[in-house]
């Protein structure tokens, strides 16, 4: 240990002398530690390489998924624009139907005419209430507008369930209005005031008398349910149809029934003929229309001419 030295002997083949070398110890340790440095490098620059290659495919999967959610976000800004735009646009023509249906709404104070915003308060126009989005909203601030545009979405599926509710409603009047003459011929007796054929005296007259031809068919003006069907004193053979809403038809001076109390009837259909039954003068349809029990005038329900 104590030899600062060492000889390195090189015996070569054939007759060639021996060779020599001293070597000192320092130098072997220097070289040794040189080596050891060297191979700490190379590790270290290994290691540092593979986190670097790491580092960057893992910055590169980032980046892609960065730029793909750019796009998605672009895609749902531009939806949510849509949206809002759509919404905006229903809630528009659900305004005007409103309007013309006399409906109104007063969650939104909605009525004939302009109505005046609370004191103090800003009424944000549809066009920008649902489709202010800037390219700086986050995730959260975008969730929050489509809550918004969810509610809003709702509370319009229910308003125009509303109005279809009311438009049925009014197809089903329309339906059961009596807008069609039973049967063509010649009115002899209009609605109002007349003289009573057989006394002369000045009487209410509280429907049409329709001449035509004994056994012309009578036709039903609307849709109804037939709840009367038989004698009823001066008017001979009578048939009443309720059409629903109050309103009620009336036929008299029938010869022939041709439905019964219950039957239900659609508009045109045939219900009875023409006749002379009861207190008449000559074959004629007596025909009255009732709402809520009081005649009305049946020419204001006829729309054909």
């Amino acid at each position: 240990m104590a030899k600062k030295s060492f000889t390195l002997m090189v015996i070569p083949d054939h007759d060639a002398p021996v060779k020599r070398y001293t070597i000192q110890r320092s130098w072997l340790m220097q070289v040794g530690m040189g080596l050891m440095l060297v191979a700490g490098l190379g590790v270290g620059a290994s290691i540092h390489y593979l986190q670097v290659a790491a580092d960057a495919s893992e910055n590169r999967i980032l980046r892609e998924e960065n730029l793909t959610l750019r796009t998605q976000l672009k895609s749902v800004r531009e939806r949510i624009e849509h949206i809002g735009s759509t919404l905006d646009r229903v809630e528009r023509f659900d305004q005007k139907l409103r309007a013309v249906t006399l409906l109104s709404d007063p969650q939104r104070n909605l009525a004939m005419g302009p109505t005046e915003p609370e004191t103090g308060t800003a009424v944000p126009t549809s066009d920008t209430q649902f489709t202010q989005l800037t390219t700086t909203d986050t995730p959260k601030m975008m969730l929050s507008r489509l809550d918004r545009l969810s509610a809003e979405a709702t509370r319009q599926e229910l308003s125009l369930q509303d109005l279809q509710a009311y438009f049925q409603d009014q197809k089903s009047l329309l339906a059961s209005t009596p807008s069609v003459w039973p049967a063509r011929g010649w009115v002899t007796s209009d609605f109002g005031q007349r003289l009573d054929p057989y006394t002369a005296d000045r009487v209410t007259h509280a429907g049409l008398d329709i001449a035509a031809p004994h056994g012309k068919e009578v036709t039903a003006p609307s849709d109804g349910t037939v709840v009367f069907a038989g004698l009823e004193g001066g008017y001979g053979n009578v048939l009443v149809i309720d059409h629903g809403y109050g309103i009620k038809t009336r036929y008299g001076h029938l010869s022939k029934i041709l439905v019964k109390a219950g039957d239900r009837v659609k508009r045109g259909s045939p219900i009875a003929n023409v006749g002379n039954t009861g207190r008449s003068t000559g074959p004629h349809l007596h025909y009255e229309v009732r709402v809520n029990g009081v005649p009305q005038n049946p020419r204001k329900f006829i729309l054909e001419e």
